[in-house]
Protein backbone atom coordinates (compact mmCIF):
# COMPACT_ATOMS: atom_id res chain seq x y z
CA UNK A 1 0.00 0.00 0.00
CA UNK A 2 1.50 3.34 -1.03
CA UNK A 3 1.41 6.55 1.04
CA UNK A 4 -1.63 7.90 -0.76
CA UNK A 5 -3.60 4.71 -0.11
CA UNK A 6 -2.51 4.68 3.54
CA UNK A 7 -3.59 8.28 3.93
CA UNK A 8 -6.96 7.54 2.36
CA UNK A 9 -7.48 4.54 4.64
CA UNK A 10 -6.55 6.59 7.72
CA UNK A 11 -8.92 9.39 6.74
CA UNK A 12 -11.79 6.93 6.22
CA UNK A 13 -11.00 5.30 9.55
CA UNK A 14 -11.01 8.64 11.35
CA UNK A 15 -14.25 9.62 9.67
CA UNK A 16 -15.93 6.36 10.67
CA UNK A 17 -14.70 6.74 14.24
CA UNK A 18 -16.04 10.30 14.36
CA UNK A 19 -19.40 9.08 13.06
CA UNK A 20 -19.58 6.46 15.81
CA UNK A 21 -18.77 9.06 18.46
CA UNK A 22 -21.45 11.40 17.07
CA UNK A 23 -23.97 8.54 17.20
CA UNK A 24 -22.95 7.76 20.76
CA UNK A 25 -23.39 11.35 21.87
CA UNK A 26 -26.96 11.29 20.62
CA UNK A 27 -27.70 7.92 22.21
CA UNK A 28 -26.26 8.76 25.62
CA UNK A 29 -28.06 12.11 25.55
CA UNK A 30 -31.38 10.29 25.85
CA UNK A 31 -30.49 6.97 27.48
CA UNK A 32 -28.44 6.05 30.55
CA UNK A 33 -25.15 4.21 30.23
CA UNK A 34 -26.47 1.02 31.82
CA UNK A 35 -29.59 0.97 29.66
CA UNK A 36 -27.62 0.80 26.40
CA UNK A 37 -26.01 -2.46 25.34
CA UNK A 38 -23.37 -2.76 22.66
CA UNK A 39 -25.99 -4.48 20.51
CA UNK A 40 -28.24 -1.43 20.90
CA UNK A 41 -25.41 0.91 19.99
CA UNK A 42 -24.42 -1.15 16.94
CA UNK A 43 -28.02 -1.28 15.74
CA UNK A 44 -28.48 2.49 16.01
CA UNK A 45 -25.12 3.09 14.33
CA UNK A 46 -25.93 0.65 11.54
CA UNK A 47 -22.64 -1.22 11.95
CA UNK A 48 -21.44 -4.59 13.20
CA UNK A 49 -20.73 -4.67 16.93
CA UNK A 50 -17.20 -5.80 16.20
CA UNK A 51 -16.43 -2.47 14.52
CA UNK A 52 -17.14 -0.61 17.77
CA UNK A 53 -14.86 -3.00 19.65
CA UNK A 54 -12.22 -2.50 16.98
CA UNK A 55 -12.13 1.27 17.49
CA UNK A 56 -12.88 1.55 21.21
CA UNK A 57 -12.04 -1.89 22.73
CA UNK A 58 -15.08 -1.85 25.06
CA UNK A 59 -18.32 -0.08 25.90
CA UNK A 60 -16.49 1.88 28.58
CA UNK A 61 -13.79 2.87 26.10
CA UNK A 62 -16.50 4.03 23.72
CA UNK A 63 -18.16 6.05 26.47
CA UNK A 64 -14.87 7.67 27.48
CA UNK A 65 -14.20 8.64 23.86
CA UNK A 66 -17.62 10.31 23.76
CA UNK A 67 -16.92 12.21 26.99
CA UNK A 68 -13.50 13.33 25.74
CA UNK A 69 -15.06 14.50 22.47
CA UNK A 70 -17.68 16.48 24.41
CA UNK A 71 -15.02 18.03 26.62
CA UNK A 72 -12.91 19.01 23.61
CA UNK A 73 -15.90 20.81 22.11
CA UNK A 74 -16.67 22.57 25.38
CA UNK A 75 -13.09 23.77 25.78
CA UNK A 76 -12.87 24.86 22.14
CA UNK A 77 -16.12 26.83 22.36
CA UNK A 78 -15.28 28.40 25.71
CA UNK A 79 -11.63 29.13 25.00
CA UNK A 80 -11.82 30.38 21.42
CA UNK A 81 -11.14 33.87 20.04
CA UNK A 82 -7.68 34.08 21.58
CA UNK A 83 -6.90 37.22 19.57
CA UNK A 84 -9.60 39.28 21.28
CA UNK A 85 -8.82 41.78 24.06
CA UNK A 86 -8.51 40.02 27.40
CA UNK A 87 -11.80 41.22 28.94
CA UNK A 88 -13.77 40.41 25.79
CA UNK A 89 -12.23 36.96 25.78
CA UNK A 90 -13.46 36.38 29.35
CA UNK A 91 -16.94 37.42 28.31
CA UNK A 92 -16.93 35.07 25.34
CA UNK A 93 -15.50 32.25 27.42
CA UNK A 94 -18.46 32.42 29.81
CA UNK A 95 -21.00 32.79 27.02
CA UNK A 96 -19.45 29.91 25.07
CA UNK A 97 -19.54 27.75 28.18
CA UNK A 98 -23.24 28.47 28.73
CA UNK A 99 -24.00 27.97 25.04
CA UNK A 100 -22.46 24.51 25.18
CA UNK A 101 -24.40 23.56 28.34
CA UNK A 102 -27.64 24.87 26.85
CA UNK A 103 -27.32 22.87 23.62
CA UNK A 104 -25.59 19.72 24.94
CA UNK A 105 -27.32 19.19 28.27
CA UNK A 106 -26.72 15.48 28.71
CA UNK A 107 -23.04 15.80 27.80
CA UNK A 108 -22.66 18.75 30.16
CA UNK A 109 -24.21 16.79 33.03
CA UNK A 110 -21.79 13.97 32.37
CA UNK A 111 -18.78 16.29 32.33
CA UNK A 112 -19.54 18.13 35.58
CA UNK A 113 -20.84 15.16 37.58
CA UNK A 114 -18.17 12.66 36.60
CA UNK A 115 -20.29 10.40 34.43
CA UNK A 116 -21.30 6.81 35.04
CA UNK A 117 -20.63 5.64 38.56
CA UNK A 118 -18.15 8.49 39.17
CA UNK A 119 -15.73 6.75 36.83
CA UNK A 120 -12.16 7.72 37.75
CA UNK A 121 -11.16 8.33 34.13
CA UNK A 122 -14.22 10.50 33.50
CA UNK A 123 -13.39 12.44 36.68
CA UNK A 124 -9.87 12.93 35.36
CA UNK A 125 -11.28 14.32 32.11
CA UNK A 126 -13.55 16.63 34.12
CA UNK A 127 -10.61 17.86 36.22
CA UNK A 128 -8.61 18.53 33.07
CA UNK A 129 -11.36 20.69 31.59
CA UNK A 130 -11.66 22.59 34.87
CA UNK A 131 -7.95 23.33 34.82
CA UNK A 132 -8.14 24.54 31.23
CA UNK A 133 -11.11 26.81 31.95
CA UNK A 134 -9.47 28.29 35.05
CA UNK A 135 -6.33 28.94 33.01
CA UNK A 136 -8.39 30.56 30.25
CA UNK A 137 -10.11 32.87 32.74
CA UNK A 138 -6.76 33.72 34.34
CA UNK A 139 -5.28 34.58 30.97
CA UNK A 140 -8.25 36.82 30.17
CA UNK A 141 -8.14 38.54 33.56
CA UNK A 142 -4.39 38.83 34.10
CA UNK A 143 -2.76 38.12 30.75
CA UNK A 144 -1.09 34.90 31.98
CA UNK A 145 -2.24 31.39 32.87
CA UNK A 146 -0.06 30.70 35.91
CA UNK A 147 -1.66 31.61 39.23
CA UNK A 148 -0.55 31.88 42.86
CA UNK A 149 -2.27 29.23 45.01
CA UNK A 150 -4.77 31.59 46.67
CA UNK A 151 -5.83 33.07 43.33
CA UNK A 152 -6.22 29.62 41.83
CA UNK A 153 -8.33 28.40 44.75
CA UNK A 154 -10.61 31.43 44.43
CA UNK A 155 -11.13 30.86 40.70
CA UNK A 156 -11.71 27.13 41.22
CA UNK A 157 -14.35 28.07 43.79
CA UNK A 158 -15.98 30.44 41.32
CA UNK A 159 -15.95 27.77 38.61
CA UNK A 160 -17.50 25.23 40.99
CA UNK A 161 -20.29 27.74 41.58
CA UNK A 162 -20.65 28.21 37.82
CA UNK A 163 -21.03 24.44 37.39
CA UNK A 164 -23.73 24.23 40.04
CA UNK A 165 -25.61 27.24 38.73
CA UNK A 166 -25.40 26.04 35.13
CA UNK A 167 -26.51 22.54 36.08
CA UNK A 168 -29.56 23.99 37.83
CA UNK A 169 -30.23 26.29 34.86
CA UNK A 170 -30.43 23.38 32.39
CA UNK A 171 -32.76 21.39 34.64
CA UNK A 172 -30.49 19.73 37.18
CA UNK A 173 -29.65 16.04 37.12
CA UNK A 174 -33.27 15.17 36.40
CA UNK A 175 -33.45 17.42 33.35
CA UNK A 176 -36.51 19.29 34.62
CA UNK A 177 -36.06 22.96 33.87
CA UNK A 178 -37.76 25.38 36.28
CA UNK A 179 -40.19 27.94 34.93
CA UNK A 180 -38.92 31.48 34.60
CA UNK A 181 -35.22 30.72 34.23
CA UNK A 182 -33.07 33.60 32.89
CA UNK A 183 -31.91 33.48 29.31
CA UNK A 184 -28.26 32.87 28.47
CA UNK A 185 -27.35 36.55 28.28
CA UNK A 186 -28.84 37.33 31.69
CA UNK A 187 -27.23 34.33 33.35
CA UNK A 188 -23.93 35.17 31.68
CA UNK A 189 -24.13 38.70 33.07
CA UNK A 190 -24.71 37.28 36.54
CA UNK A 191 -21.69 34.97 36.27
CA UNK A 192 -19.49 37.75 34.94
CA UNK A 193 -20.44 40.01 37.85
CA UNK A 194 -19.72 37.18 40.29
CA UNK A 195 -16.36 36.72 38.60
CA UNK A 196 -15.71 40.43 39.00
CA UNK A 197 -16.36 40.12 42.73
CA UNK A 198 -14.03 37.11 42.92
CA UNK A 199 -11.26 38.97 41.11
CA UNK A 200 -11.67 41.89 43.53
CA UNK A 201 -11.29 39.56 46.51
CA UNK A 202 -8.25 37.91 44.89
CA UNK A 203 -6.61 41.34 44.60
CA UNK A 204 -7.10 41.89 48.35
CA UNK A 205 -5.23 38.67 49.14
CA UNK A 206 -2.81 38.65 46.20
CA UNK A 207 -1.88 42.23 45.21
CA UNK A 208 0.22 40.96 42.30
CA UNK A 209 -3.07 39.82 40.70
CA UNK A 210 -4.96 43.11 40.36
CA UNK A 211 -8.57 42.98 39.20
CA UNK A 212 -9.12 44.43 35.71
CA UNK A 213 -10.65 47.92 35.76
CA UNK A 214 -14.42 47.86 36.24
CA UNK A 215 -14.89 49.89 33.09
CA UNK A 216 -13.12 47.31 30.94
CA UNK A 217 -15.35 45.18 28.74
CA UNK A 218 -17.65 42.74 30.47
CA UNK A 219 -16.85 43.89 34.00
CA UNK A 220 -19.10 46.90 33.69
CA UNK A 221 -22.86 47.01 33.30
CA UNK A 222 -25.23 44.04 33.07
CA UNK A 223 -26.37 45.04 29.60
CA UNK A 224 -22.82 44.62 28.33
CA UNK A 225 -23.30 40.86 28.11
CA UNK A 226 -25.34 40.15 25.00
CA UNK A 227 -25.21 36.77 23.23
CA UNK A 228 -21.97 36.64 21.28
CA UNK A 229 -21.82 33.14 19.85
CA UNK A 230 -23.96 33.90 16.83
CA UNK A 231 -26.52 31.31 17.94
CA UNK A 232 -29.81 32.03 19.72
Amino acid sequence: MNNSQQRGTTERSQARKAELIATGRKLFADTSYDALSMDDIARHAGVAKGLIYYYFKSKRGYYLAIVEDSVAELVARAGGDADLPDAERVRRTIDGYLHYAEHHRAAYRTIVTGGVGCDAEVLAVRDAVREELVATIAEGAYGHRALPPVARLALVGWLSSVEGITLEWIGGLGGIEAVGQPDRAELGALLVRQLRATLTVIEEFVPECPAPPATEGPFGQRDDLAPVTGSP
